[in-house]
């Protein structure tokens, strides 16, 4: 089948999806100059059609990417845990070998994350995530990502009517992931926990989301902790299955925007075998406190809300 019959179009912008449920390519834009507002509906409709959308080359600096992502919304402080880049207070270095500073001015090396969905120990995770490749590795490094709403979706009858009366608690370093020492006294510092319906409503298209960063999760509410385990388990390997899935490979200049509430996402590790550099930039969109289906919304346990970057 031709690409054209793959595509859509909206004016200038051609959107060509990836898979059949999740991620699309546009073409016919450049980031670096205004948009107007055909544009930015048409790249946010695209945005809550795809869950995760991908533009290449585009030769976007810090100052650039800044001014696209608040198009969409109020841009984060860089990392509510890690810090933030002086100059840019909203860009977040993402590289191969993340360093942080320690309250002691110490550096910090950070682990690379498993399958989650960005920040989910804050009460009102992000609404979107906006990262560009600077630095990419000549192959491998490909992030993958995958469509919640659909996992959501594709439970039994039965299934979705349990997990719709649950909660769960998010909480840095709760998935199991192997990390340092110095990374623990990091996020144990900030104590940023919250609790989460395990199924959201989007607050924009009505969807049902099945609300499981597999690296964030830390217990069931209402469930003994064998049950929990065993729940999130069969939650964490689901939310992941293949044919949810989109892979991207990166070329430099690519951008990926990717819809915070309804995805979860892969870092590659297979880099960590080559020689090759890898440097990323990303900046987050503050988002709202989560709701469930009986209208129910996420709990505070510690930390504070994440607001926007407030410039000196």
């Amino acid at each position: 089948m031709s690409k054209e019959l793959h595509s859509e179009a909206n004016g200038s912008i051609h959107i060509e999806p990836l898979s059949v449920h999740i991620g699309a390519q546009i073409h016919g834009i450049d980031l670096r100059g205004p948009l107007s507002e055909k544009q930015i509906t048409a790249i946010r409709d695209a945005l809550l059609r795809w869950k995760v959308i991908f533009f290449r080359n585009q030769s976007l600096d810090h100052e650039a990417h800044v001014r696209f992502a608040r198009y969409f919304g109020e841009a984060t402080p860089a990392h509510v845990i890690f810090g933030t880049n002086e100059s840019y207070p909203e860009v977040y270095s993402v590289s191969k070998h993340r360093v942080a500073n320690s309250d002691r001015g110490e550096k910090i090396q950070k682990s690379w994350t498993g399958w989650h969905t960005d920040i989910t120990a804050a009460i009102n995770p992000p609404f979107a995530s906006i990262l560009r490749g600077d630095i990419v590795p000549p192959y491998g490094g490909d992030t993958q990502w995958t469509n919640l709403a659909l996992a959501y979706d594709q439970l039994s009858t039965a299934m979705k009517t349990f997990v719709e009366s649950l909660n769960v608690v998010h909480a840095y370093g709760a998935g199991g992931v192997a990390r340092s020492t110095e990374y623990h006294e990091r996020i144990n510092g900030s104590a940023l926990v919250a609790e989460h319906p395990l199924v959201t409503v989007h607050p924009e298209t009505g969807e049902k989301i099945l609300y499981v960063s597999p690296d964030f999760v830390s217990h069931v509410v209402e469930l003994k902790p064998v049950e929990s385990i065993g729940l999130l388990d069969f939650l964490k390997e689901h939310a992941v299955r293949p044919e949810f899935t989109v892979r991207f490979k990166w070329t430099p200049g690519s951008l990926a925007f990717w819809d915070n509430r309804a995805t979860s996402h892969l870092a590659p590790t297979d880099i960590f075998a080559t020689e090759f550099d890898r440097q990323f930039y990303r900046v987050t969109l503050v988002g709202e406190i989560p709701k469930g289906r009986d209208g129910r919304v996420s709990k505070l346990i510690s930390g504070q809300p994440i607001g926007p970057c407030l410039k000196n």
